[in-house]
């Protein structure tokens, strides 16, 4: 493969590119350049020969091998000077080309939302409101009568486009209370049992920053969006500690399976949090987690005196941010847009938090030293994320705040050099592009769609952009996150030449954005997210070597190897 440093690491005004300089600058100097391994007291515990590595370090963007011992990186060369490091009890596996990663992390996503899911009926992919229903019946079948069930994934835009209706669910489930998340979880369809728990009526108003839809009689037709969806899930009995504990563990293995060596958990209540802490405590956690809170403006404005959990370099898990929700999702119209959306005049989306409400959020946990995330997904939210942050880097001026944007899909383009001169952070998930393309032009037409899941445009202005996924909103493998960056198309291929392709990243760009950019986010860039000596050994191998040229085809099929988390190999496939 080609030895030249990825555009990203190339642009002197990227943030990233500059810390990662200035750290690799550090560890030449302790080891002696590039090409030299750091003296060993010992022999390596492991090391990897023979692939091709891709470092993500400005200073030797590619190597063949990599030694690990302790926990740590101790030397990244060629295969003669990274074997000299084995010892009689080294374990030395040949790689045969196989493509190296630094970990790969998911810097948005739901842990245990993920675990939920895997305990629930699926409805992805689900073609038809009909199959769907059947799905949840067979589901069900069995189940004492008044039992919750659950499920998520349905999506009507794979259908003809209008939103299922309780009554296919009364028909088919009418003893047992239904509740069904839409893929983006900004919306749940629900049946006549589960209004009834919750008292919903056509006299029920729609809660501020929710939405009831409603039939020609005012009557709800058993779909809540944002804000509404708690007066029906509010409903549901919460999770044990001993559930969430398994969901945690079940969703843990899942995604080490597919690569993944740490995620940024987004969202989480205090209950969830205790599990985690317990969980790290026993050693239990395979793969790093770093937690936001969920922050309403009522739990932001406990921040202000709520200590944050750095951890350490090794830790499994740390709490050091808040996830704010501005508005909703594309694909039930709740992003907040400037204008009315394009196939619903008179329909500007959802404030989950109020402009008010959010800039006091912001200012609130940026004032306690709390890193703020917050979901942003329609041109009017992120604008207003924008101004909140401003006001709150104007208070802090010379902090180290690395305030982000969750999503950041339908974006003026005004407002892209803003991004760059606050130093705020892209966090965008590459698959939601694929997923949404079908239909994501409809909802904001020709004109502001250039400013959709801009990845490139971002780029170009110095953006630092952060990869992730959303699941379970989308599928766990980060590698389907990486040929969505590098190719804008679905698993077939389509559209030929990929949707909107100018915004394409290049194949280093995009590892860069689940490897360097997800550790620079998580203020763990001096120990994690390149391969070089004396960091933090956290590694993915993949199935296969890709080719630089046109990972496209490679990357679509590619699985996982091995995942290695702080010199351990917590997954390696048969």
């Amino acid at each position: 493969m080609p030895g030249t440093p990825s555009r990203l690491l190339a642009v002197a005004s990227s943030v990233v590119a500059a810390v990662v300089a200035v750290v690799a600058l550090a560890g030449l100097a302790a080891c002696g350049g590039p090409d030299r391994a750091a003296p060993a007291a010992a022999p390596a515990d492991l090391v990897l020969v023979g692939g091709d590595v891709i470092t993500m370090d400005a200073a030797r963007p590619r190597a063949r091998a990599v030694a690990i011992r302790d926990g740590r990186v101790i030397a990244v060369g060629d295969d003669a000077e990274v074997r000299a490091l084995a010892g009689a009890a080294t374990r030395v596996v040949d790689l045969a080309g196989l493509t190296v990663t630094p970990g790969l992390v998911d810097a948005h996503c739901h842990l245990v939302g993920l675990g939920a899911s895997l305990e629930r009926v699926s409805l992805r992919g689900v073609a038809s409101e009909a199959d769907a229903v059947a799905a949840v019946a067979a589901a069900a079948a069995g189940r004492p009568a008044g039992e919750w069930v659950l499920g998520r994934g349905w999506d009507q835009n794979l259908w003809d486009g209008a939103f299922p209706t309780r009554a296919t669910l009364d028909a088919a489930l009418p003893d047992h209370p239904v509740a069904l998340r839409r893929v983006d979880g900004h919306a749940v369809w629900v049946n006549s049992a589960a209004l009834a728990l919750a008292g919903v009526t056509a006299a029920t108003p729609d809660p501020a920053g929710g939405r009831i839809l409603r039939d020609a009689t005012g009557a709800p037709t058993g779909v809540l969006v944002d804000n509404a969806m708690d007066l029906v899930e509010g409903k549901i009995p919460a999770a044990s500690a001993d559930v969430i504990e398994r969901r945690i563990r079940a969703a843990a293995s899942y995604a080490v399976e597919r690569g993944l060596t740490g995620v940024h958990d987004m969202g989480l209540d205090d209950a969830t949090l205790d599990v985690y802490r317990r969980l790290a405590a026993a050693g239990a956690l395979p793969l790093r987690v770093n937690a936001y809170v969920a922050g309403d403006p009522a739990v932001a404005a406990t921040l202000r005196t709520r200590a944050i959990e750095p951890g350490t370099a090794e830790s499994h898990f740390q709490v050091r941010g808040v996830k704010i929700y501005a508005d909703g999702a594309l694909g039930s119209r709740g992003a907040a847009l400037h204008a009315d959306y394009s196939d619903e005049p008179g329909q500007r989306g959802n404030w989950v938090t109020s402009p008010a409400e959010l800039r006091q959020a912001i200012r609130d946990a940026v004032d306690g030293g709390w890193q703020v995330a917050v979901h942003a997904i329609g041109d009017a939210a992120i604008h207003e994320v924008l101004a909140g942050y401003a006001d709150a880097l104007a208070a802090h001026a010379g902090a180290d705040l690395r305030l982000r944007v969750e999503h950041a899909q339908i974006v003026d383009l005004a407002d892209v050099p803003r991004f760059a001169a606050l130093g705020v952070l892209a966090s965008m998930q590459p698959t939601h592009a694929t997923s949404d393309m079908p239909w994501a032009e409809a909802r904001v037409g020709p004109d502001r769609i250039r400013g959709g899941y801009a990845w490139r445009t971002m780029l170009d202005a110095g953006v630092v952009v952060v990869g992730g996924s959303d699941f379970p909103v989308e599928e766990v493998s980060p590698l389907l996150g990486l040929y969505a960056a590098v190719t804008r198309q679905d698993h077939d291929g389509n559209p030929p030449g990929g949707w909107y392709p100018g915004e394409r990243m290049t194949l280093d760009e995009a590892i860069h954005a689940f490897t360097a950019a997800a550790a620079y986010a998580g203020f763990a860039e001096a120990e994690r997210g390149a391969l070089r000596a004396g960091m933090v050994a956290d590694v993915t191998v993949l199935d296969r070597a890709i080719d630089a040229a046109a990972p496209g085809p490679s990357l679509r099929d590619a699985g996982v190897a091995m995942t290695i988390v702080g010199g351990r190999v917590v997954f390696e496939a048969p």
